[in-house]
């Protein structure tokens, strides 16, 4: 197996100044953006992009990872400050993780498209990073079920359809921006039975 040797200083840089340049493009304008794009915005060559990643696909899979590894962060940082005996707790830990999920997705478009799969074969790093997230959000809705502030049909597939949805209502919409959200986030609670016949 060949060691791999760790980037000069100056690679290290412009590695990071694509990056930057292609979490902001693919940001606000999803993958359509050509790679020769992406290298005039981040201030560099082509070849010094296609060094770096030989793909469109594998530059906007690095832009996703590093989005999806930070969603995780807040997530773990949900889970570890929600207090487990206090219900309301656990219950506003897993609706401040959705909507951090939502609104993240609603304004980024790259992760919205990875989020509903728009034709992009993610690979299995990204599959990994993604199975982590999952791991994280079955937790935090397990706790939120537990503690009785979220409906028990739900799983994590219906969860997912929700939040595409969610993010398709905040992206289409701006007038109506929040409505949609907070529609499901209603829907996702547990509520007081009404009296029959009303």
């Amino acid at each position: 197996m060949a060691e791999t040797r760790p980037l000069r200083a100056d690679a290290r840089r412009n590695r990071a100044k694509v990056l930057a340049a292609a979490n902001e493009v693919f940001a606000a304008e999803g993958l359509a953006v050509p790679l020769d794009e992406i290298a005039r915005r981040a201030g560099v060559g082509a070849g010094t992009v296609y060094r770096h990643f030989p793909t469109k696909e594998a530059l906007f899979e690095a832009v996703v990872t590093d989005r999806i590894e930070s969603l995780t962060a807040v997530g773990r940082d949900e889970l570890a400050s929600a207090d487990v005996s206090n219900p309301g707790s656990t219950g506003d830990a897993f609706f401040r993780f959705l909507d951090v999920m939502v609104t993240d997705a609603g304004s980024k478009m790259d992760l919205a498209d990875a989020l509903t799969g728009a034709g992009v074969d993610l690979q299995e790093s990204t599959l990994a990073v993604a199975a982590d997230l999952r791991a994280v959000l079955t937790e935090l809705l397990g706790r939120a079920q537990s503690a009785g502030t979220v409906r028990a049909d739900i799983d994590l597939a219906d969860l997912h359809a929700l939040v595409i949805g969610a993010v398709a209502a905040e992206r289409s919409r701006a007038e109506h921006r929040g409505l949609a959200k907070q529609v499901i986030y209603d829907g996702l609670r547990v509520t007081a039975p009404r009296p029959a016949g009303s």
